[in-house]
């Protein structure tokens, strides 16, 4: 064989399958498109995945049709082989032929079968639990609990030792950091009354046999019952993303809107009653929007003129024994820090120390505070929350156990005869993941039909044909079946990872149905130019002679496709550490649905393929055979 002569064949070989290899990586990348689209903590997780593969495939494409064929020419090279005479392709062949000859044999029970298992997956895909994002083991844990809202320093400091000095005596546990109050930043508005816990865990092979993080926060959460205090449970980084996100501290919150704090605090206080049980709901807590105590001194006018003081005489007191009275500024390198002078402890920690803090007056010598005020402790809001101009109040639950959207349903249910006895002007907002999955799962729904329009409209680009596009994009739903499947078999609930995988899996699909239909259409191309295109020259024989020789030829490519794909993916199966729990969501519906739709390409295409072309040959006495748009 010539130089020239390979070089045409490698040449013809490329037009034959490049198109399809080119078509096929920029279906890959459309289906993409929806991770492109996603907003909040969900978008920021999944589109560098998105862009590190979209930046992979369109490379892949232009080296299919630029550097690939250059290679071949150079790297192709001796003999050239037919593939039959590759051991690996008469092995597969052996057992792929007789399986094709049945299903062809035997069209509508393999087309029934296909039906069958699609219909079976529905009620398990709807019966598989949601939530928004799967959850991310940290390594750590975060114990937040809360307490009464006019709790002293004094007794704060003394429950989170008391707390610490049991969670280090668990065998799990290396290290324990509390805290109580907050920080000197305008981004912490924690109050005394919110204790926050981080506890670092040893390494796993130091737990006790059969423990886990699970286990550990109910061991915890069981010693840790202390009478005033609401015990939390989570991690630190998805705590502080909750909160950053939404405002919300637990995985889900119902606000309650209104216009006064005692009503809004009477409907969060029911619905707490009313979420009580509900299976799922853990740490359930109602933010205190009453109860805070304050130190009320209002200054009698008529008492301070006859002692001839003015209200700035006794503000003045007030200031410098409880608030401190600035009196310099001391300067440490390039800080600044002020100076304040105020009265011992012993002379304003309690109301009658304070109601004896004694008054100069000009001509009556010093006089007691609670001659010229009135002192007393009054009751108010800890915190006022507020939002589009709306004061808010917060019923705070976490989920463990059960699924978030099954157990936010459930709570919906429980508060349905609530929601009509709400006052005028009062309402409800579910708050917390539970809204970044509704928005997520709403920009799906919107996108994911509008990319499957333009898969299939590349498709019909690529082949010239409703009909060919039709063979390949009804590989979507079949491929649905095993990503279903296995998700269900692992108990993996339904989330925005799920999701991403599902959305990878639709463009792998097609990649490998185009292959398919590209060897079934010269088939049908070769035997027209044999015996012609006429209804008097083609049987139904011949048709399914081609079927069985587009089906079987080039098998090992096709395999070879399939396989690259799940043994890329099948070690994931077994990974483990930080990470591990998002990835297992995302590969477990490639998989499965990589191996339902290679079946379904396999077995199940050239079927509906054979019996377009009998009908188009039957109906209009001539087969409809169309070519890749080069």
């Amino acid at each position: 064989m010539t130089r020239e002569e390979r070089s045409r064949i490698i040449l013809k070989a490329c037009q034959q399958v490049g198109p399809g290899v080119f078509y096929s990586s920029i279906i890959v990348i459309v289906s993409f498109l929806p991770v492109f689209l996603l907003t909040g903590q969900e978008g920021k997780l999944f589109s560098p995945l998105a862009w590190t593969k979209t930046f992979i495939l369109l490379v892949d494409a232009f080296v299919a049709i630029t550097v690939g064929p250059v290679l071949i020419s150079y790297l192709l090279k001796g003999k050239l082989k037919p593939e039959s005479s590759n051991p690996l392709g008469r092995f597969l062949g052996r057992l792929y032929t007789p399986l094709l000859n049945w299903c062809l044999r035997w069209r509508k029970t393999t087309l029934a079968i296909n039906i069958i298992a699609l219909l079976i997956s529905v009620p398990m895909l709807l019966s598989l639990g949601t939530e928004f994002m799967p959850p991310l083991d940290e390594g750590s844990i975060l114990f937040m609990p809360v307490t009464l809202p006019d709790v002293s320093n004094t007794e704060v400091k003394r429950i989170l030792q008391v707390q610490d000095r049991i969670i280090k005596a668990t065998p799990e546990v290396a290290h324990v950091l509390g805290k109580a109050g907050r920080a000197n930043t305008a981004t912490d508005n924690s109050p005394i009354s919110m204790i926050e816990t981080i506890i670092l865990l040893k390494p796993r092979d130091q737990w006790r046999d059969g423990m886990t993080k699970a286990k550990i926060v109910d061991e915890l959460n069981g010693k840790l019952q202390i009478p005033g205090v609401v015990n939390g449970w989570t991690q630190p980084i998805i705590n502080r993303i909750n909160m950053l996100s939404t405002g919300i501290r637990t995985d889900v919150g119902v606000k309650v809107y209104g216009q006064n704090l005692d009503s809004i605090y009477g409907l969060a206080t029911r619905i707490k009653q009313q979420l009580d049980g509900v299976p799922g709901v853990k740490d359930l807590y109602v933010e205190p929007i009453t109860g805070g105590k304050y130190l009320d001194i209002a200054i009698r006018r008529d008492e301070i003129g006859r002692y001839g003081l003015s209200i700035d005489d006794v503000n003045l007191l007030v200031e410098s024994a409880l608030g401190g009275m600035p009196l310099t500024t001391t300067i440490e390198g390039r800080q600044r820090f002020s100076v304040n002078a105020r009265f011992a402890q012993d002379f304003r920690s309690s109301l009658p120390a304070i109601r004896n803090l004694q008054v100069q007056t000009p001509g009556a010598g010093p006089i007691p505070l609670s001659a010229v005020a009135n002192i007393r402790v009054a009751e108010g809001p800890p915190m006022i929350n507020s939002e589009n101009a709306l004061l808010r109040g917060t019923v705070l639950f976490n989920v463990r156990g059960r699924d978030l959207g099954g157990t936010v349903e459930d709570a919906k249910q429980q508060l349905e005869t609530l929601l009509t006895k709400l006052p005028k002007g009062y309402f409800l907002d579910w708050s917390g993941q539970y809204e970044s999955q509704l928005r997520a799962t709403r920009t799906l729904q919107l996108i994911l039909p509008i990319v499957l329009v333009i898969i299939f409209g590349v498709l019909y680009f690529t082949f010239g044909s409703l009909k060919e596009a039709f063979f390949n994009i009804i590989t979507v739903p079949f491929a649905l079946i095993g990503g279903v499947f296995i998700v269900y078999f692992f108990g993996i609930n339904l989330s925005v990872a799920v999701a991403v995988g599902f959305i990878a899996l639709f463009g792998l699909a097609v990649e490998t149905s185009i292959l398919m239909v590209i060897y079934l259409n010269e088939a049908m191309q070769k035997l027209v130019a044999e015996k012609g295109n006429s209804r008097e020259t083609l049987t139904n024989a011949d048709i399914r002679a081609a079927v069985m020789d587009g089906a079987t030829k080039r098998l090992r490519p096709k395999i070879m496709t399939v396989s690259v794909s799940l043994f890329g993916l099948i070690p994931v199966l077994w990974a483990t550490g930080v990470g591990a729990d998002v990835m297992l969501p995302i590969v477990l519906p490639l998989i499965g649905g990589v191996f339902t739709s290679s079946i379904h390409i396999l077995l199940v295409t050239p079927v509906v393929f054979e019996m377009t072309k009998e009908y188009e040959l039957r109906k209009h006495g001539r087969l409809e055979i169309p070519a890749i748009t080069h």
